[in-house]
């Protein structure tokens, strides 16, 4: 086993500094030396949900770094190549989702970055919020040297996220997008929409965040709390991210979704009620998506070099992790916290 430095949960749900074991490089495996990783909501809500009674919890999917060792049989990367590693870390590799390229749907279920179960060993993953991952080589990317490897990290988790249906929606020129929310979701949303080159408009309640959209890419704000700028928007969009993370009334933006147009929810994943009517009135669609398949992955790292886009991220030293996650769970973030994982040398 490898030993290395890291952030594990307590009883409590606060983390730690330990000494994590990492398998031994199998055939296929890159060790990676992990310098940044995003801080996710989806850790705050395995840290809330971890009990003293279950396995280990190191959070953290959404990372960069260099790699260090390469298995035998790996010919893609080698030793001191700069990667970018996201929420999964393999998948079955044949049923009819994976062949198709959309790993994140394998039938199987893919195996998370933590908290989830080594199809060889059945082990319990453990994240990034440690310094050294081991992870198979068709499960991390090449990172274009154009990236800030620090503000590159939650495109693999909160980028992706919104990227993969936004390309599978066909957004482009000819689309007018709406963002919903504006926080680690809805910025990269706002920023891919732009650079695809669509009309793009952030949707908040909050007017104070108009020039700051507008700073994203957005070319308009609408403000939800005035009635006659919803009411003039009816029906006005082809596409609507929604990333806002609680639970919400989803009728007032499948009113302003337009003919044949697709509301696509991807920040709160509970339970929602839709009013069938809602939908039928302009052949309205209401859909999801969930992290990113390869091809889809390795696309958007090439399309974010190509256009010098990454998160806007506050870099925190590894050490103030549960500053970070209180931080994050307070809205106190524009717009990802990002860890700094060399302090776990000393």
């Amino acid at each position: 086993m490898r030993s290395t430095p890291g952030w594990t949960a307590d009883s409590d749900g606060r983390l730690q500094r330990t000494v994590l074991q990492r398998r031994e490089l199998r055939d296929d495996d890159l060790a990676v030396r992990v310098d940044y990783c995003g801080v996710c909501h989806s850790d705050l809500h395995a840290l809330h949900s971890h009990s003293a009674d279950g396995p280990p919890l190191v959070p953290g999917h959404e990372f960069t770094g260099v790699v260090t060792a390469v298995g035998e049989a790996v010919t893609g990367f080698s030793v001191g190549d700069p990667v970018a590693v996201g929420n999964i870390v393999d998948s079955c590799g044949v049923c009819a989702m994976c062949v198709r390229g959309q790993e994140n749907f394998c039938h199987e279920y893919p195996t998370l970055t933590y908290g989830g179960t080594d199809r060889r060993d059945g082990s319990v993953t453990l994240g990034g919020y440690a310094r050294e991952y081991i992870v198979r080589d068709r499960f991390a990317y090449a990172l274009p040297a154009q990236l800030d490897p620090a503000a590159a990290a939650p495109l693999m988790c909160a980028g992706i996220t919104v990227w993969e249906p936004m390309r599978s929606l066909g957004v482009g020129p000819q689309t007018s997008v709406a963002v919903a929310g504006l926080g680690g979701l809805g910025h990269l949303a706002v920023k891919f929409a732009a650079a695809l080159g669509a009309e793009t408009t952030v949707i908040g309640r909050s007017p104070a965040k108009r020039e700051e959209a507008q700073r994203l890419g957005a070319t308009a704000y609408l403000d939800t709390s005035d009635d006659s700028a919803m009411a003039a928007a009816k029906q006005r969009f082809d596409v609507i991210i929604d990333t806002i993370p609680v639970a919400h009334d989803l009728a007032p933006y499948l009113d302003l979704t337009g003919l044949d147009g697709t509301l696509c929810q991807v920040g709160f994943l509970g339970s929602v009620t839709v009013d069938v009517t809602d939908l039928l009135i302009g052949r309205k669609r209401l859909t999801s998506g969930g992290s990113g398949g390869r091809p889809a992955t390795a696309e958007m790292l090439e399309f974010c070099a190509e256009h010098g886009l990454t998160a806007d991220v506050e870099v925190l030293p590894s050490a103030q992790v549960n500053e970070a996650v209180d931080r994050v769970a307070g809205n106190d973030v524009r717009f990802r916290a990002v860890l700094d994982m060399s302090d776990l040398d000393q």
